[in-house]
């Protein structure tokens, strides 16, 4: 397909009260979990990205009846859990690195067999790091070299139960990992030496597993889980994704007089980490409204254009904001000082390699920034804002959404527009983003 640049030029201030889309991992295994249970869920506020329909997608496929009614809320018949029916197509779940990995873990132990494939991007990420653990569950994986998708499953019913510690801070290994031994005998142990985010063990108890959590000292948790529970349909109302929240947060604090309100954003303790960051730097953020909605933290946001200060951010906080790097960056960049950021070894298996898409995208913003090992260290323009004026050589975003919003971002307050060459991937996790830009007052364009 066709490229689709885009550019963002200096805004006055940002004004407004907005919701950004629903979270897309709570979407995601909303989806699933209504697929395994018996009875019809009810889901409000599902993300409507490509990505999620992806998995609605194959979640039809799969045996689950799927419909949306005219008011905007989604109905899943659950096919149940160890009855799913095997798809007589491949499952192209597009660029979504979440449902494809979380999918090879719920089909690992049910007695189909599938195949797995994705976009170009999706095409090239590591699935060995979740195929590896499942391989004890007797399931049988053919993929390509590198652990590259398409992928094939054949799934088994019949298995012990399973013993597995992390080895990466991945919450979409953990998950797999959980989702497999959902439909094992016996009791399986998850241990999460990292505090990865907790979705899944949430949705786990909404729809009524029977599990565990046991707190470790290292500030991570030790899961276990009863396989072959009777889950069963819950109505589920999908709050506001912090990861997008990220985007408007982070433009109400760089462009000058702006002043702008979140609604019902989840504030799920695994996924706080970049508004950690941000108050240290400096930011006004104001947490209105506090409540629990669906099991998960939300509340209101009110952020003002703040003067940041530059900071240095350990490994330990990297998997609470581990997708907001990216836009951290671009706060790091308007910020007075030198920023550091350690660990960010992850960021190079998501949809792209992050670190380095991030440290040539400042490059070519007039940003002076560089790599040193899995840290980055970024020099601030102040409140001067960043150069930009990269007409001749645009933001490459490689096809991954969060570089992309992350650079149109930084140029809402630099000093000459800043060009990216895509935009397309957007649509995957924020189908609204050009419109509720605007209308906050924004210039973005393609």
């Amino acid at each position: 397909m066709t490229k689709q640049p885009y550019l963002a030029e200096k805004s006055p201030p940002l004004k407004g009260e907005i919701s950004v889309p629903g979270d897309k991992s709570i979407s995601h295994r909303a989806l699933m979990f209504a697929l395994l249970a018996r009875g019809k869920t009810r889901i409000s506020g599902l993300l409507e990205g490509e990505d999620v329909l992806a998995t609605a997608k194959a979640i039809q496929q799969l045996g689950g009846r799927v419909r949306k009614d005219e008011a905007g809320v989604w109905h899943v018949e659950g096919a149940g859990l160890g009855k799913l029916q095997e798809p007589d197509d491949v499952l192209d779940m597009g660029n979504s690195g979440t449902a494809a990995r979380l999918l090879i873990g719920l089909l690992s132990t049910h007695p189909v067999t599938t195949v797995l494939t994705g976009d170009h991007s999706l095409r090239g990420r590591p699935m060995a790091r979740v195929t590896g653990p499942l391989e004890a569950t007797g399931a049988s994986f053919q993929m390509r070299s590198k652990g590259r998708l398409p992928l094939s499953i054949a799934g088994k019913d019949v298995a012990e139960c399973l013993t597995y510690r992390l080895a990466v801070a991945s919450a979409q290994v953990k998950s797999a990992v959980l989702l497999a031994a959902l439909n094992l005998p016996g009791e399986s142990v998850v241990e999460d030496p990292f505090g990865t985010r907790d979705h899944t063990e949430n949705m786990l108890r909404h729809f009524g597993a029977d599990m565990t959590v046991e707190e470790l000292n290292t500030g991570g948790t030790r899961i276990t889980v009863q396989g072959r529970p009777a889950l069963t349909a819950r109505d589920i109302c999908v709050p506001a994704d912090p990861s997008s929240a990220a985007f408007p947060v982070a433009a109400a604090l760089l462009v000058p007089g702006s002043n702008v309100t979140l609604r019902g954003v989840c504030l799920n303790p695994t996924r706080t980490g970049l508004f950690q960051a941000l108050d240290r730097m400096g930011a006004q953020i104001t947490f209105l409204n506090e409540r629990v909605e669906g099991g998960e933290p939300v509340a209101d946001m009110h952020v003002v254009h703040s003067a940041l200060q530059a900071i240095t951010l350990e490994p330990e906080i990297v998997p609470s904001m581990v997708d907001e790097f990216p836009i951290l960056a671009i706060a790091a960049a308007n910020a007075e000082g030198t920023s550091r950021f350690e660990g960010l070894g992850e960021l190079r298996v998501k949809e792209s390699d992050r670190l380095a898409a991030i440290h040539a995208g400042l490059a070519s913003i007039g940003v002076s920034a560089a790599i040193h090992g899995e840290a980055l260290v970024i020099e601030g323009c102040g409140a001067g804002g960043v150069p930009g004026g990269n007409a001749a050589r645009p933001v490459v975003t490689h096809f991954d959404h969060r570089i992309a919003m992350s650079f149109l971002i930084a140029g809402l307050a630099s000093q000459q527009p800043i060009h990216v060459d895509d935009g397309r991937a957007v649509a995957t996790s924020f189908p609204n983003f050009f419109a509720l830009f605007g209308a906050l007052g924004a210039t973005i364009v393609g």
